[in-house]
C-alpha cells in the first residue's frame, strides 16, 4: 500500500471551489491522500510518504501482514452485516412506525423515530468497520506499527481529506471507520462521513474527441419501466428533463446501440433498474442490469460494444455514471470478467457512483434525486456531494444507507460545460 498526502503539492487542478455557505462543511477541503494497496513476492505491501513535512520527505514503508484472501473475506463479511442488519432487518414488535415481520430501515427514509433500533446499530457498525481496517493495519513488525500510527493518525485527525484508494481489491472504503472511542458520535466515525472517498482509477487518462461549449447538460435516463411506481422516481425524471437535454431509454438494445457509437453526447447517465448477478461458468459470476426488456447489459457487452473506440482521441466516453442498481458498486476480483461499473470506468467514464448492496428503492430514488439536483448546478464535486448526502442523511433523518453507495474514480469531477 502507498499513502500519499497530498501528491500535488497543492496543484490539484480542482477548479476554485464555489456553492457558498450552504456547501461549505465540505467544501472546505484542502488535502489530499492516496492510499495504494499493492502485492509484492512476499504479500502485500504499504508506503506512504508524509508530504505534510516536505523538508523531510519522511517515508513510511512496512510491509502488511493479513492476506489479501483475509481482506476480501472481511469486506465481505461487513457488507452482510450492512445488508442484513440495515436493509433485512425485520421488526419482531409492533413499535412506532413498525410492523411484526416488516423491514422497518428499508420501509422509511426518515428514520428519526426509530433511534432506539439505530443508535445501537450505527455504534456497532462503526465497530465493524474499524475492525476491518485494524485488520488490514495489524501486525507486530515496527515499521508496520509506525506506518499504522501515522495512517490512523491521519483518518482521526479534524482535517477533511479527498481520499483516493488505489487498489486492485475493492473495499467498502466508505464504511471503513476510524476508532469511534475517539469520535463524538458513531457517526463521525465512517471514513465516509469524515473525508471524501474514491476507488481510484487505474492508468493514464487520454483525450477523447471535443464536445465544444454546450449551453446545458446532456443526460440520459437508463430505466426499467416497473420501478415507475417509486416515490421520487418520477421527480428525479422531471428533474432531468428540466436541467438537462435528457433521452430516455427503457431497452437494453437501445442502451447497447448508443454505446455502440464512437461519441456519446452525454454528461451524466443514469440508471434506475435492477442488478443481479449471473452465473458465467463453472466458478464465475458477472453483476448484470436490465432495463424493462430481458436484455442483460453487463461489462463484456460494453467492452464488446466500444472495442473500436477504446482509448481513441477520435472517440468520446466521459459521462458521469450514477449506476443506481443493487450490488453495482461491487467489483470482480482481478483476473476476472469486470462488472459494469468497472467497465465503464476502463472505457472512459468520469467516475460512477453506485451501492455496493442492495439498496431499499425510496431511498435509492430519494438519493438520486438529491446527487443530481446538487451535481447538475456545476457547482460541486461527486466528492463533495457524496460526503454531503452522507451526512445529510444522518443529521435530518438519522438513517445511514448513504455509506452503501461507494465512488468509483470521479472524486474531483464537477459538471462541466466546456470540452
Amino acid at each position: 500500500m502507498e499513502v500519499l498526502e497530498n501528491p500535488s503539492h497543492g496543484f490539484t487542478g480542482v477548479p476554485p471551489q464555489r456553492g457558498g455557505s450552504q456547501a461549505a462543511t465540505v467544501d472546505a477541503v484542502s488535502a489530499e491522500l492516496r492510499v495504494k494497496l499493492y502485492r509484492t513476492g512476499t504479500g502485500l505491501s504499504i508506503i506512504a510518504h508524509d508530504t505534510s513535512a516536505p523538508d523531510t520527505g519522511t517515508w513510511h514503508q512496512a510491509p502488511l501482514e493479513v492476506s489479501a484472501e483475509e481482506l476480501l473475506d472481511r469486506a465481505d463479511r461487513l457488507l452482510a452485516i450492512w445488508r442484513d442488519q440495515v436493509v433485512f432487518h425485520r421488526s419482531t414488535d409492533t413499535g412506532y412506525g413498525q410492523r411484526v415481520g416488516g423491514r422497518p430501515l428499508a420501509e422509511s427514509i426518515d428514520l428519526t423515530e426509530l433511534r432506539e433500533l439505530t443508535d445501537p446499530l450505527v455504534a456497532k457498525l462503526a465497530d465493524e468497520g474499524f475492525d476491518l481496517l485494524h485488520v488490514m493495519l495489524d501486525g507486530t513488525g515496527y515499521d508496520l506499527g509506525r506506518f499504522r500510527e501515522f495512517l490512523l493518525g491521519t483518518l482521526a485527525s479534524g482535517q477533511q481529506l479527498r481520499i483516493s484508494f488505489d487498489s486492485e481489491w475493492q473495499l467498502p472504503w466508505p464504511m471503513l471507520a476510524v476508532d469511534p472511542a475517539d469520535c463524538d458520535s458513531p457517526w463521525e466515525a465512517f471514513l465516509g462521513h469524515r473525508h471524501q472517498v474514491e476507488q481510484a482509477r487505474a492508468g493514464y487518462p487520454w483525450d477523447h474527441a471535443p464536445l465544444g461549449r454546450r449551453e446545458r447538460a446532456t443526460a440520459s435516463l437508463n430505466k426499467d419501466t416497473t420501478l415507475d411506481h417509486v416515490a421520487r422516481a418520477d421527480e428525479v425524471q422531471k428533474l432531468l428533463e428540466e436541467r438537462s437535454l435528457l433521452t430516455v431509454r427503457t431497452r437494453g438494445s437501445e442502451l447497447l446501440e448508443a454505446l455502440s457509437r464512437s461519441v456519446l453526447h452525454e454528461d451524466v447517465m443514469y440508471f434506475w433498474c435492477h442488478g443481479r448477478f449471473v452465473d458465467t461458468g463453472a466458478s464465475g459470476q458477472v453483476l448484470t442490469v436490465r432495463l424493462s426488456d430481458g436484455e442483460d447489459v453487463d461489462g463484456p457487452v460494453v467492452k464488446r460494444k466500444r472495442r473500436f473506440y477504446f482509448r481513441s482521441p477520435q472517440s468520446r466516453f466521459k459521462p458521469f455514471v450514477l449506476l443506481n442498481a443493487c450490488h453495482s458498486a461491487k467489483a470482480a476480483e482481478p483476473g476476472r470478467l469486470k462488472h459494469l461499473g468497472q467497465e465503464l470506468i476502463d472505457q472512459g467514464a468520469d467516475g460512477v457512483l453506485a451501492p455496493q448492496i442492495e439498496i431499499p428503492e425510496a431511498f435509492a430514488a430519494e438519493y438520486a434525486y438529491a446527487f443530481l439536483d446538487r451535481y447538475l448546478t456545476g457547482a460541486h464535486t461527486a466528492g463533495e456531494i457524496g460526503q454531503w448526502l452522507v451526512r445529510r442523511f444522518a443529521r435530518e433523518f438519522h438513517n445511514p444507507l448513504a455509506l452503501v453507495y461507494s465512488l468509483n474514480g470521479g472524486i474531483n469531477t464537477r459538471l462541466d460545460l466546456v470540452s
